[in-house]
This record gives structure tokens, C-alpha cells and sequence, in this order.
């Protein structure tokens, strides 16, 4: 069973990541680089906030957080962030939140609608206190809503899943904020809807229906999907598709789909550092890197670190047999 090494504590963290642009457009020679990412400066620092203050009445006492408070008040979030954490929350202003089309934070914000809101929520905050040249030397970090949060910076610029850092390391007694300029949203796509919006993997949805595991795949348990390409399943031999989506060849087809399978989320510096994760069908997966490549299995992986509602797929270029 796949274990997450993830910490709080400021652990060196290797980052295996490949823009989402490479599963939507689906070049066959993507590769996946780990990230080496160069000192960058340091946004403008806020130095004025009271550090005896918790996350939550830091954002209060600045006044540009009204919004944001009132999120974390109708979810019963602001308990938790006033916590001893430590934790770190990219907070959007007031103004980030009226950027959202209009209705957005109306329908947000009615009592039906508060796991969603909440979800949202989450997804800006992460667990331990991460300065801004901590994380402008990683790819990404996961969020306390289980998604992957990505960060790279343009010039002088710090950007998180595209939002700009405007000001950063304000401390407060239980974490640090960094404040940004638009609001995140996590995606609300489960594994399934990702793959079909790729376009690429007919062959795979294809195999998940006929196998039965398309509920798993599109259910709230956490999984981790290695995702071979139509171009993966090509390679094999002729007629080795058409005879494992046969009635009688199910067992087969359902052990290999499993074997592409891991429970809950697996990231790629998570999978890196575990060297080994066992898959949902009980055999192990071996993950190394090669030639600055990460590979499983001898597979190679095309891209990294694709989040879903329910999950992460990475795709691979070649069909794993158990």
C-alpha cells in the first residue's frame, strides 16, 4: 500500500514536473525533467503584520481579506487555520475574488453548495510553513484538498497554478501567508472525465468499460492512475487489444488495468522517493529515473502530476503487464 512521505517539516523535495499542456496536446515525445529550478527573487515582503496573530486574524486585521474571511467563516475553516498548525495559505484578495465571473462567489457561498466551497478552500493551504524561495524551488506541493498546487516563476514573479504572488512571508504565530492575485480552483473533472477530455486514451476508457472499473475510477476513493496513450496500446502485438476486451479474457483485462492502478494519490516525487508502490492488483511498481526521464516499469512517463477530483494520472507510453 502506497504511503505518502509528504511532511510538514521543510524536507528536500525532488519534483518530477511536465506542464499539463503535454496530456492535452499529447506530444509523443514529451519528457518528464526534474525540477532545477534557479534562486529567483524574493516578491515584496510585508513586515508591518502583528506575528503574534493567527492566519486567520492576520487576514482580518489587513482588511483585504473580507472575502476570503467569510469563506473560511461559512465552512468552519477559520477554526481550523486559527489551529497551531503550522500552515501555509495562498490567500486571494478581496479584489482576486471579484475576478471570478459574476454569480461565482454568490452560488459559492450558499449552505448547499459549502463541500465545494470548501474544497476550494483547501486547496489554498498547505500543511507546514513554506517561505516564498522554499517553494520557487518546487515543482509543486500538495494541498490540504489533495490536489497539487504548481509553482514557477516569470522573472521576478513567483506564480502559483497561474496567480501571481503580489506580497509574501507575511508571518503569522501559526504559519506564513502569501498573498495572491486570482483564485485558485482545483479541478472538479473526476479521472475518467480528464482522460476523455485528453482525447488520447480511447482505447484505455474503452478497456475500463468493458473490465467493469469505471465506478471505481469515477468514485470518491483517492486513486493514482498510470494512463497508457491509444499510441501505448498500439505498440503491443496484433490482436492482443481485441483479445483481452473478450468476455471470456475479463480476469485478464482487469488484472492489467489494476496493475496501472495505485490507491490514493501518488505523486511523482512521492513514487521517486518510494522507489517501489504496490499497485492496486498486488504486484509492485518500480519507479527510477533515467537520462533525467522518470520511468516505471521500463515505461516511460510522458507527464506528470495531472490532477483530478478523485486522484493524479500520469501518462506512460508503453502498456504494463503484471
Amino acid at each position: 500500500m502506497f504511503r505518502s512521505h509528504r511532511h510538514a517539516n521543510r524536507l528536500a523535495v525532488i519534483a518530477v514536473t511536465v506542464g499539463t499542456s503535454a496530456i492535452l496536446a499529447g506530444p509523443a515525445d514529451a519528457q518528464c525533467e526534474t525540477s532545477n529550478q534557479a534562486d529567483s527573487p524574493r516578491p515584496a515582503q510585508l513586515a508591518s503584520y502583528n506575528k503574534d496573530m493567527n492566519i486567520v486574524e492576520t487576514a482580518v486585521n489587513a482588511g483585504s481579506f473580507k472575502t476570503l474571511a467569510t469563506a473560511l467563516q461559512k465552512t468552519g475553516l477559520d477554526k481550523a487555520l486559527s489551529g497551531d498548525g503550522p500552515f501555509t495559505v495562498f490567500a486571494p484578495t478581496d479584489a482576486a475574488f471579484a475576478k471570478l465571473p459574476k454569480g461565482t462567489l454568490e452560488t459559492l457561498l450558499k449552505p448547499e453548495n459549502r463541500d465545494t466551497l470548501a474544497a476550494i478552500l483547501k486547496y489554498h493551504v498547505v500543511a507546514g510553513e513554506w517561505t516564498a524561495d522554499e517553494v520557487t524551488r518546487l515543482g509543486g506541493i500538495k494541498t490540504l484538498n489533495g490536489q497539487r498546487i504548481t509553482f514557477e516563476t516569470n522573472g521576478s514573479n513567483v506564480m502559483i497554478d497561474g496567480a501571481t504572488v503580489a506580497k509574501a512571508n507575511i508571518e503569522a504565530s501559526n504559519g506564513v501567508i502569501h498573498v495572491i492575485d486570482s483564485v485558485l480552483l482545483p479541478s472538479s473533472n473526476n479521472i475518467v472525465d480528464v482522460a476523455k477530455s485528453a482525447g488520447q486514451f480511447n482505447t484505455l476508457i474503452a478497456a475500463a468499460k468493458a473490465a467493469g472499473l469505471v465506478p471505481a475510477l469515477t468514485g470518491d476513493k483517492p486513486l493514482t492512475v498510470l494512463a497508457p496513450t491509444d499510441a501505448a496500446f498500439n505498440k503491443l502485438p496484433a490482436g492482443t487489444v481485441e483479445s483481452l476486451l473478450k468476455p471470456e479474457n475479463r480476469h485478464k483485462l482487469v488484472a492489467v488495468l489494476k496493475y496501472h492502478v495505485i490507491p490514493g494519490r501518488a505523486f511523482a516525487d512521492d513514487a521517486i522517493k518510494a522507489g517501489s508502490v504496490d499497485s492496486l492488483q498486488g504486484n509492485a511498481l518500480f519507479f527510477d529515473i533515467r537520462n533525467g526521464r522518470l520511468n516505471v516499469n521500463g515505461a516511460k512517463v510522458m507527464s506528470t502530476d495531472i490532477n483530478a477530483s478523485n486522484g493524479v494520472v500520469h501518462v506512460i507510453d508503453t502498456v504494463l503487464f503484471p
